[in-house]
């Protein structure tokens, strides 16, 4: 089964919602159902149920019926080092060699080992809103200050995934460093946030 059929019947759930054909907190017909619909397998509607609730379309539980979902909050981000006020979940904390990029953000030599940790930050509803991947080296320190610059890139798969997302969407791309009494880089991150669920706001200091 092609992976887009899947991804074009989502699409076209999202629109059929958009339309009206089931509102907030109804219920989508069953797996069987849709699959006669589609004219597909019961797994490409399974697969598509799948990524529209990860990306905070429906609501339920894989083995039960799903419903609509009330539309994800568009947050606006002013401080791109506060900590996130809901929960969240680590899902990688492999020590990484520092790429070019990361080394020059850094102030170390390309290759040198890196701690790292990727943080999926969660909205109220439990759907992933923003992801944060962080490098430094040696101990973690406080930071005195920090510089943010702000850009667009494509989602990688495991991004995409993680948000619910098509690979190569365009997300916000803010990489963070926090710097030491010195202004010297302590630690520097990624964060990823999809353009539909946020708006960058900034303000004077």
């Amino acid at each position: 089964m092609p992976e887009a059929e899947y991804r074009r019947i989502a699409a076209d759930i999202r629109r059929r919602i958009r339309a009206g054909e089931w509102t907030v907190g109804q219920p989508l017909p069953s797996r069987s159902g849709m699959s006669g619909d589609y004219g597909v397998h019961e797994q490409t509607i399974r697969l598509a149920y799948d990524l529209l609730r990860r990306s905070g379309v429906l609501d339920g539980e894989r083995r039960r019926h799903v419903t609509v979902a009330h539309p994800p909050a568009v947050r606006t981000l002013t401080n791109a080092d506060l900590p996130w006020p809901y929960s969240s979940e680590t899902t990688d904390t492999r020590l990484r060699p520092a790429t070019e990029d990361l080394a020059a953000r850094l102030g170390v030599h390309p290759g040198a080992m890196l701690h790292h940790e990727t943080v999926e930050c969660l909205d109220p509803g439990g759907h992933s809103a923003m992801i944060v991947s962080s490098w430094w080296r040696g101990q973690r320190r406080p930071h005195a200050s920090h510089v943010v610059e702000i850009g667009t890139a494509p989602l990688t798969a495991e991004q995409a995934h993680s948000l619910g997302l098509l690979v190569d969407m365009t997300a916000f791309r803010l990489i963070r460093t926090r710097l030491g009494e010195d202004g010297g880089p302590l630690e520097t991150a990624d964060l990823i946030l999809p353009v539909d669920r946020w708006l960058i706001r900034l303000r004077s200091q």
